[in-house]
C-alpha cells in the first residue's frame, strides 16, 4: 500500500503546501510580514487537528467487534473515495484561479483582523488534512498484518510535496502543475476505485450488504496476493484475488464514469496559473 499512500500524501501535501506558499508569498510581497505568525498558527492548528483525527480513527477501533470494525472501515473507505473524487475535480477546476482567489480572501481577512487570517489559514490547509486523515485510515484498514507501509508512504509523499512546494516558491524548480495534477488525478481514480471496492467488501463482511460469497472471479491460483506481482497490484490498485460481483461492478462503474469526466477537455480560462502566481 506504499504507492497509494505516497500518491495521496504527495497530492494532498502539495495542494496544502502550495496554498501556504501562496499565502506567505502574498504577505511578503505586500510587506505585511506581521501577519505571517497568524498564518503559521492557523496551519499548525490544522495539522494538529488532522493528525489527531487520524490517530483517533486508526487506534480507537480496538474495542469494537469484528462486524463493527468492518462497518466503520467500509463506511470511512467510501467517505474517503468521496473526498478524493471531490479533490481531483476541485483541483482540476481551481488550479488556474486558486492563487488569485486566495490572495483576494487573505486581503479581506487582513482587513478584518488577525483571527480572520488564522481562520482562513486553518480552513485552507485543514480540508486537505482531514481528507488525508480519513484516507490514511482507510488505507491502514486495507493493509494486512499491521504493516507500516501506509505510514511510510504518506510520510514520504508529504515530505516530497513540502520540498517541491518550497523549491517552487524559491523559483528553483518550474514544472507544469496542470499536467502534474492531471497525471496524479488519473492514478488516483484507479486508487479510489480500489478503495471503493475494498470498502464495499468490508460492508459485506459486516453483513450490511449482501453478496459476500458471490464472486466475480477467484484469481488466487494464477495471481495470488502473496506473489510479488500480486502484492504490487494490491499496493497500487487495491487488487483482491477474490473479488465479489458487487466489488467488480462498483470498480468498473466508478472508473467508467469518473475517468472520462475527469479527462474531458477544460474550458479555456484567462486566469494566471497557480505556479506562476506564487512568485507574484
Amino acid at each position: 500500500m506504499w504507492f497509494a499512500s505516497a500518491l495521496i500524501g504527495l497530492r494532498e501535501g502539495l495542494e496544502a503546501a502550495l496554498v501556504v506558499s501562496i499565502l506567505v508569498a502574498f504577505l511578503v510581497k505586500t510587506e505585511r510580514r506581521h501577519a505571517l505568525r497568524w498564518v503559521w498558527l492557523g496551519v499548525s492548528v490544522a495539522i494538529l487537528l488532522s493528525v489527531g483525527v487520524g490517530a483517533i480513527l486508526t487506534y480507537s477501533t480496538a474495542q469494537l467487534t469484528f462486524e463493527q470494525q468492518e462497518l466503520l472501515g467500509g463506511t470511512l473507505s467510501i467517505v474517503a473515495v468521496g473526498f478524493v473524487t471531490a479533490m481531483i475535480f476541485w483541483m482540476r477546476k481551481a488550479s488556474r484561479t486558486i492563487a488569485a482567489e486566495l490572495r483576494g480572501k487573505l486581503d479581506e481577512a487582513l482587513d478584518v483582523g488577525p483571527v480572520a487570517v488564522l481562520v482562513l489559514s486553518f480552513f485552507a490547509v485543514g480540508r486537505e488534512g482531514l481528507e488525508t486523515a480519513v484516507f490514511f485510515y482507510s488505507t491502514v484498514q486495507t493493509a494486512q498484518g499491521g504493516t507500516t507501509e501506509p505510514l511510510i508512504g504518506f510520510t514520504a509523499g508529504i515530505l516530497v510535496a513540502i520540498v517541491l512546494a518550497y523549491l517552487i516558491y524559491r523559483g528553483a524548480v518550474r514544472f507544469d502543475l496542470g499536467k502534474f495534477f492531471t497525471i496524479t488525478g488519473v492514478l488516483l481514480v484507479f486508487v479510489a476505485a480500489g478503495v471503493l471496492g475494498y470498502g464495499l467488501h468490508d460492508l459485506q463482511e459486516a453483513a450490511f450488504l449482501p453478496g459476500l460469497t458471490t464472486l466475480a472471479f477467484d484469481a488466487s491460483a494464477v495471481l495470488p496476493e502473496t506473489s510479488w506481482y500480486g502484492a504490487l497490484l494490491k499496493g497500487i490498485f487495491n487488487y483482491s484475488q477474490q473479488t465479489t460481483v458487487l466489488q467488480a461492478v462498483a470498480w468498473v462503474a466508478y472508473v467508467a464514469i469518473v475517468l472520462p469526466l475527469f479527462l474531458r477537455p477544460k474550458k479555456k480560462a484567462v486566469a494566471t496559473p497557480a505556479a506562476a502566481a506564487i512568485k507574484e
